[in-house]
This record gives C-alpha cells, structure tokens and sequence, in this order.
C-alpha cells in the first residue's frame, strides 16, 4: 500500500476504503477502467469525486459540466458537514443495504446515494439565496435519478434510501439523523397552506415501499411505517404503524429499526 494510502487510512477510511476498491474493479472489469479512473481514481479525496459524479450526472445542454463542478466543489469547501454527511450515508447503506458489498457501489451505481448527495449542494444554494440554481439542481435530480426533493428541505446524515425511485419530499419536510426509506415514498403537504406543511421524521425511522406521510406532522424517533401507509396523524416513538389511514398496531420491534431493516408488522 503506497504513502498516499497510509495517509487517507490515518485520516479518512471511508475514502481510502473506496480508492482500494477501485483498484481492485479496474483489475476485474478493466473494460470499467475509464470511468472508474474518471470518477474515482483521479481524485484525492471523497469531496472532490463527489463534485465530479455529481456534475456528470446532471450537466446537460441548459448547464455544462464545468460550471455545476465549480458549483458543487465551492459547496464542499465551503460546508464540510456535507462531506462528513456523504461518509455517514455510505456507511449506512453499506450497512444496512444486502445488495451493496462495497463502498464503492453508492457513489458509482446507487441513484438513492447519489441523489442525497445532489440534494445537499442544492440545500446550500437555498441556503445562500441561489433559489433558481437550487432549483435546477432539483429539476435535474428528479430528471435523472427520479427522486423530487424541494431544495429547502433538511436531510440528516446517515441516510438510506433502497432503490428510490419516485421518492417526493416537500419543502418544510425534515428527516433525521439515520433514516431509512424504500421507494416511492411520499413526505407531503396537505392542502394549499404555504406555510410549514411537511412532515418532521426523527432519528432512526424506518419508511416502507409506498409509505405517504402527509402534513406538518412529526413521526417519532426509532418508529417503523409500514409499506403503502397513508399516515395523517403523529406517530409516537418506538411503534409500528400500518394502514390507510394509518394507526399503531404495536411496538417499533427493536431499538433500531432503520438498521435493522425488519419491515415485518408482527410484534417482536
């Protein structure tokens, strides 16, 4: 293992555990070579391959490669918390994700990482007042990786998101630390107030397939919503909820259920 390797072991394993991987897939499918040299080799560091992946996959006629990369690098040296955010989200889907053997894979092939990663340069354009970048950023995310995610909406880290397509957050919507979400789920208003509309999901909240939880609502910490659940309503920490309308039919099963990943409604 060369010096360079050392170093990124000492100060940043995700990053080296990707660069090793890479390595290892070049020697494998070298007819993978180019773009895993592109997206990941080339770069030293976890933020700058980001940048890169990132502007690849949503450049278009409207807006070149170059100007989104000088878009999302600014965002990486300007908020270190979003790189930080990235490495938590790989370990969570590494973790909790069977279909995902290697930290490589959500950078290069997993649209639900890679639109997480997109949705936060755009928050911090929001942020900054850069409203219609932000919202090109989220036009092209939904455009490309079908996941619609209002650049105001506040993401935690350690975020999981399995397969996600027609994944819809709104605008005031905010998810917590370690959550965990399949496809199409829906985090949504109810009605035509501009005000805060959206639902507020604690820390470590398991969300399955088809789940909509609609209005200023807050879904407690460590609960589990079962698949196609229409939730209106507050849902207490530590229970399942099922249904349409969704109600409690006992309790979360385990102390973590977005880690687990238990979507079964029995009572453990």
């Amino acid at each position: 293992m060369g010096k360079s390797h050392a170093q990124l072991n000492n100060c940043d394993p995700v990053w080296h555990q990707i660069a090793d991987e890479a390595e290892a897939a070049v020697q494998n499918e070298p007819l993978m070579g180019g773009m895993v040299h592109s997206s990941i080799l080339h770069h030293k560091s976890l933020e700058s391959a980001l940048a890169y992946r990132t502007s690849m996959k949503l450049a278009s006629n409207e807006m070149p490669e170059q100007i989104l990369r000088e878009i999302c690098d600014r965002a990486y040296r300007q908020d270190p918390d979003i790189g930080i955010a990235a490495r938590a989200d790989i370990v969570a889907v590494f973790d909790r994700d069977p279909a995902c053997d290697r930290y490589i894979l959500p950078l290069l092939f997993f649209k639900g990482f890679q639109a997480i990663q997109a949705h936060r340069i755009a928050h911090q354009l929001w942020q900054e007042g850069r409203r219609d970048m932000a919202r090109f950023f989220q036009m092209r995310v939904s455009e490309v990786f079908g996941v619609d995610i209002h650049p105001a909406a506040r993401i935690g880290k350690g975020i999981m998101i399995d397969h996600a397509h027609s994944i819809v957050i709104g605008e005031t919507a905010v998810v917590g630390d370690n959550v965990s979400m399949l496809h199409s789920v829906t985090l949504g208003g109810t009605g035509k107030d501009d005000e805060d509309r959206h639902p507020k999901i604690g820390d470590g909240v398991l969300i399955g397939a088809g789940a909509k939880v609609l209005g200023n609502i807050k879904i407690g910490h460590c609960s589990r919503i079962a698949a196609g659940s229409v939730v209106l309503e507050e849902v207490p920490p530590c229970k399942t909820v099922a249904g349409v309308p969704a109600k409690i039919v006992g309790e979360a099963g385990c102390d973590q259920p977005s880690v687990r990943m238990d979507q079964l409604l029995g009572v453990r």
